[in-house]
């Protein structure tokens, strides 16, 4: 794989590499983008590690916003069920 676009990263072109990074960034799974480019999710999460420097990933990000979006329901499920209680 000696072609002009290679860059030495893990034998990964450079235009490869930033395009799934872009992607990834998107909302896309890692999981799938390394089946698509057939590169192991480590090094993917390995890259996005690189380049994330004092700043919360987009990985850790999109888990806090699930987890946030998760309680959330649980606290209207839990409003309505005290609005409930109240009017009886």
């Amino acid at each position: 794989m000696n072609s002009e676009k290679e860059v030495h990263m893990a034998g990964i072109a450079h235009e490869v590499k930033a395009e799934i990074l872009v992607k990834v960034k998107a909302g896309e799974k890692v999981a799938d983008l390394s089946r698509q480019y057939g590169i192991s999710e480590q090094s993917i999460y390995s890259w996005l590690k690189q380049t994330v420097t004092g700043m919360v990933s987009v990985l850790e990000h999109n888990k806090l916003k699930k987890e946030n979006d998760q309680l959330k329901q649980i606290i209207g499920v839990l409003t309505l069920e005290l609005e409930k209680t109240k009017k009886k």
